[in-house]
């Protein structure tokens, strides 16, 4: 299977958006006998295509430009440290990050799910059970992929079957009408996708998962209630008790251990949905380059110009156990106050007192925790002092609180490169994600009592202090969401998804009609993080934080636009390109 699939990689299939193609590229030729007519004639064919799409999901949170950091560095919890100023965001332009292009990534992901999709009838299946479960595995990818699409871009041309030529005539359909064809999917697929799989396979609870974010898109918020209390009703459990890699480590607690690479995928816990599988032993064309969590998330503290000591000499260095342990950051997302401090702030707790034990100092590595780390300097061993920087007044920016628990995955014993973040699996949905679905469903209901236990179960699983129902309202499920889901639920999406729902009932003077100009996205991020408020005090290469309601949806890439000479992709409202878009479709055929 394995050769199969090697082999089937190589087959030249045409992009779905096509800038430009040689004549003899229109017409590609088969590489080899293994031609998809003759790889997809059986489930054992068909699972090598599966195998893909499940590694797909590691595009997530591995290597350095992730998706998942993208959608956090979009937040009120942090900014692209390297490209700060979204006003220079453009369709054409992503200097250093990958807001633009990465649209060509995911839909290249959808383009795996609708080959199965649209092939799953050239078969003539001896058990229609094997049919319906690879359909619905695909279809769960691709609904998965179609989610992140829309909350990065929202109105895009919905492309649902496999592309067997050059195709210039694509038109924008709304969000709401993926929404409502994504739905449709997933209520078929959820029938027959697995109670239970080998890990890093989505099951029904993926699927139910899956579509409780779907309903609570599409604001069919009793669907999503009875989607949601399956899960939490199926064979999951928080995990509550030590468990696993370190449990016998009694200076570390039970959040600890969940975020335990090595944790994820064990039996015995009980939490996972679904997590994807990187290992570092796994032969090298089988696992990613890493997580990369340790550079993505945490500063530059062991760099020249950060890290000098009182008589200038370098106090920092990139060496020893500091840095095998705290890696070698250089921050695609540099992580905001609100984030490591405000939201563990609650009148009666800071940060240091709270008994919220996903705030547990050993769960967090603070601005005091730095130390100097070079044996040579006067300073060694001294707590970090920012007036030896060379803009003090910096310092709030440069070193910032990590939350070390779920970024810490150093390199193995026989990994000599670089410290960056080392392969781990990494949960895709987990059970706590549910409840806070689950209470943000009953919350749109009115049902406030029932959304504060469900919250109330995650807090209490986190030692932390329950709350009323006089205290829920839609930012403190996304400040609790912030709390428990750091770097694993796509921030920026979700936050779009709400944006949507308060506009379409016309809350707090939002209105789908000018949602570019004025949306719960954009008041939140302002209001809460604090590199906007203080924009004039740093600034890196040559940028300084700036951010505009428009920018609660990504541009769409150029070249994707302009290669369409037969139809008309529209660009998001507030880029460059957006006077010439159309009414986007309502209906998928």
């Amino acid at each position: 299977m394995k050769r199969i699939l090697k082999l089937y990689i190589l087959i030249v299939f045409p992009l779905i958006f096509a800038a430009s193609c040689a004549g003899d590229f229109l017409e590609p030729q088969p590489l080899s006998f293994f031609t998809p007519e003759n790889v997809f004639v059986d489930r054992a064919g068909f699972e090598a295509i599966l195998v893909t799409m499940r590694k797909d999901l590691t595009r997530e949170q591995t290597a350095q430009k992730n998706f998942m950091a993208h959608q956090w560095a979009a937040s009120e919890a942090g900014v692209p440290w390297l490209q700060m100023d979204f006003i220079n965001l453009t369709p054409n332009s992503d200097r250093y990050q990958q807001f633009v292009t990465q649209i060509n990534d995911i839909f290249r992901m959808v383009k795996n799910a609708n080959v199965a999709i649209s092939r799953i009838d050239d078969v003539e299946w001896e058990n229609p059970t094997d049919r319906n479960e690879v359909l619905a595995e695909a279809y769960w990818h691709r609904s998965y992929w179609y989610y992140r699409l829309i909350g990065n871009y929202g109105d895009l041309p919905f492309v649902q079957e496999e592309i067997r030529g050059v195709r210039l005539d694509f038109q924008t359909h709304s969000r709401w009408a993926i929404l409502d064809k994504i739905q449709q999917d997933m209520e078929f697929a959820v029938q027959h996708m697995p109670v239970s799989a080998a890990p890093g396979i989505p099951t029904k609870g993926a699927g139910d998962h899956l579509l409780t974010k779907i309903y609570l898109a599409n604001m069919e918020f009793d669907k999503a209630i009875e989607s949601a209390s399956r899960v939490i009703n199926g064979p999951y459990a928080l995990m509550t008790t030590r468990f696993g890699q370190d449990a016998e480590d009694a200076n570390k607690n039970v959040i600890w251990d969940l975020h335990r690479h090595a944790n994820k995928n064990m039996g015995q816990n009980r939490e996972t949905i679904l997590a994807f599988v990187d290992r570092w032993q796994a032969p090298p064309t089988a696992r990613t380059p890493g997580l990369f969590t340790m550079r993505v998330y945490h500063p530059s503290w062991w760099h020249n110009t950060l890290g000098k000591d009182r008589n200038g000499n370098l106090g920092m260095i990139d060496a020893g156990p500091l840095y095998d342990s705290l890696g070698r950051g250089n921050p695609d997302v540099a992580l905001s106050d609100w984030h490591s401090y405000d939201i563990w702030n609650d009148g009666t707790y800071d940060y240091k007192s709270t008994p919220d034990m996903r705030r547990a100092s050993v769960n967090w590595y603070d601005r005091e925790d730095y130390r100097y780390n070079n044996p040579a300097s006067v300073q060694f061993g001294e707590p970090f002092d920012p007036n030896n920087m060379d803009l003090p007044s910096e310092y709030w920016a440069r070193m910032y609180a990590v939350p070390f628990y779920k970024t810490y995955a150093p390199n193995y014993p026989d990994q000599t490169s670089v410290p960056m973040g080392s392969n781990g699996d990494w949960y895709i949905y987990r059970l706590a994600e549910t409840y806070l679905l689950r209470a943000e469903a009953y919350y749109w209901k009115g049902d406030l009592a029932s959304a504060a236990a469900d919250i109330n179960t995650v807090r209490q699983r986190a030692n932390a202090p329950l709350i009323t129902s006089a205290e829920v309202d839609i930012d403190y499920i996304f400040d609790e969401r912030a709390r428990e889901l750091f770097a694993e639920e796509p921030r920026q999406n979700e936050l779009n998804r709400v944006s949507y729902i308060l506009a379409a009932r016309n809350e707090r003077g939002y209105s789908l009609s000018n949602l570019h100009e004025k949306n719960w996205f954009y008041d939140r991020v302002r209001n809460l993080n604090q590199f906007y408020d203080r924009a004039d005090e740093v600034v890196m290469l040559g940028s300084r934080p700036r951010i505009m309601p428009f920018h609660f949806q990504w541009p769409i890439d150029d070249d994707i636009i302009n290669s369409n000479t037969l139809g008309r992709i529209n660009q998001n409202l507030g880029y460059t390109g957006s006077a010439n878009n159309v009414p986007p479709l309502e209906v998928i055929e």
